[in-house]
């Protein structure tokens, strides 16, 4: 059966695939018939998703982006890609006048600094097929205007990625590479650790924010990432696709 959005065929890294959002991308991408290399820090979970998921050929490289020494590795050890999807990220809550150099230094290299060198390391080592496709975990905090409390250096750390993204998009195109970003509001995943913090009741309340009345599930985030990395977008590049139950609307 003719399925545009088939993955049949490619090879794709998944950074942060231990959990949540990045997970379920690689879970998702591999029903799609993808063969995918996912990578993080903890490697119990890894193997944790890699038994979730579907088909064979899958493979685990247990990487700290923030070293560079284990960027070298990732890069060296990982096949011509047909897919990359930087989904490795954190989420910092900090009011603006208790950042200190260390705290932003930290989250902009995770968020950042680090998916962009290994963007570019790919691209060096011609390791990014012609006509494959880079994809950014974002979110809708780096591309719209209207702030959150203790969210500033998270909120700069993607906005880096959307500037970052574009321009990007730009510098391979004649490469044939696509770049694209997808930009998610809040999602139901592990990153954000508010046990003790954050009530039900004030979750609750929150979500009627949104017109849908509910977070996102990171396999729709998933689907949005297959889209992108599918044959199906071969004319998109420099996009920001949002996510967000409508939440930028209001």
């Amino acid at each position: 059966m003719y399925n545009p959005f088939s993955l049949e065929g490619k090879t794709i890294l998944v950074t942060g695939a231990s959990s949540g959002i990045g997970r379920a991308i690689a879970i998702e991408c591999s029903k799609m018939g993808a063969t995918i290399i996912i990578s993080a820090r903890n490697e119990e979970r890894l193997n944790e998703t890699l038994l979730q998921m579907s088909g064979t050929g899958h493979s685990i490289i247990v990487a700290d982006l923030n070293s560079e020494n284990d960027r070298k590795n990732l890069v060296e050890q990982s096949p011509t890609l047909d897919g990359l999807v930087n989904c490795a990220g954190l989420a910092k809550a900090l009011p603006f006048q208790f950042i200190t150099e260390e705290s932003l230094l930290y989250v902009m290299n995770v968020n950042f600094t680090a998916p962009t060198l290994i963007t570019a390391q790919f691209v060096k080592k011609k390791k990014l097929a012609k006509g494959s496709s880079v994809v950014f975990i974002s979110s809708i905090s780096g591309i719209f205007s209207g702030g959150a409390p203790a969210n500033s250096i998270y909120s700069a750390s993607k906005g880096a990625v959307h500037g970052m993204s574009k321009n990007m998009a730009v510098d391979l195109a004649d490469k044939k590479i696509r770049v694209n970003c997808v930009n998610p509001a809040m999602i139901d995943t592990p990153i954000y650790d508010i046990e003790g913090k954050v009530t039900a009741e004030q979750l609750e309340e929150d979500k009627k924010r949104y017109p849908l009345k509910r977070y996102g599930k990171p396999e729709e985030v998933a689907y949005a990432v297959i889209y992108l990395l599918s044959d199906a977008s071969s004319w998109v590049t420099g996009s920001n696709l949002v996510i967000d139950g409508g939440y930028t609307l209001l």
